[in-house]
């Protein structure tokens, strides 16, 4: 069967060269492209994909927040994270959301393309190696729903760009607050909802919908 592929990413030129790239093979043909989350939805509602290749930071709805509104809305579909952020917490997020792979941007072409195929097969690209340093992460317990409503309101803002996968210089120029407030908040937080570091806090964020 004939791969149909979704292309997902805010760089025009790492689209082109994506197409440019899979010209090439008789088996995988890209039916649409997008820039962000939003446009990702649309096209897929428009074209009907097998499968969606994500990037996972764009402007409006970012490729994590679209990861998960696609396995809702189109759960048979495959969807392999293509990034160039080697980032724990995006790893997390993404083996919680229901991605098939994550895949840096700087791999070589046919190991792009390989992973292309080996997803549409209805293969994993997790490795036992990758899943075994997450498994930390994702044994983070469901946590009762009322400790969250121990988190004040700068803390939830906090959170939620922690899940998204900022650093806290990130996130203190995102919130106009300096760096040691969030280092404080951050330490409070993960001390409240009952986790050991950012990727299970990053994991308990996504698990109680924060994200």
């Amino acid at each position: 069967m004939p791969i149909r592929l979704l292309i997902v990413d805010d760089h025009d030129v790492v689209r082109a060269g994506l197409r440019r790239m899979l010209e090439q093979e008789r088996d995988i043909e890209v039916l649409a492209e997008a820039s962000d989350g939003e446009q990702a939805l649309e096209a897929a509602r428009r074209h009907r994909p097998n499968l969606v290749l994500l990037d996972v930071r764009m402007p409006r709805v970012d490729g994590l927040a679209c990861l998960a509104k696609l396995r809702s809305e189109f759960p048979e579909v495959p969807v392999l994270l293509l990034s160039g952020y080697d980032n724990p917490t995006y790893q997390a997020r993404a083996v919680a959301l229901g991605a098939a792979g994550y895949l840096d941007k700087t791999a070589p072409a046919p190991e792009i393309v390989n992973a292309l195929r080996s997803v549409a097969r209805g293969e994993s690209l997790w490795s036992t190696e990758t899943l075994r340093k997450l498994s930390g992460a994702m044994a983070t317990p469901r946590l009762p729903a009322e400790l969250e409503a121990a988190l004040t309101q700068r803390e939830h803002d906090v959170l939620k760009q922690l899940a998204n996968g900022l650093s806290n210089k990130e996130i203190a120029l995102a919130l106009s607050i300096s760096y040691e407030t969030v280092k404080e908040h951050v330490q409070h937080i993960l001390r409240k909802i009952g986790v050991a570091d950012r990727t299970q806090a990053a994991v308990w964020a996504v698990r109680n919908g924060l994200v």
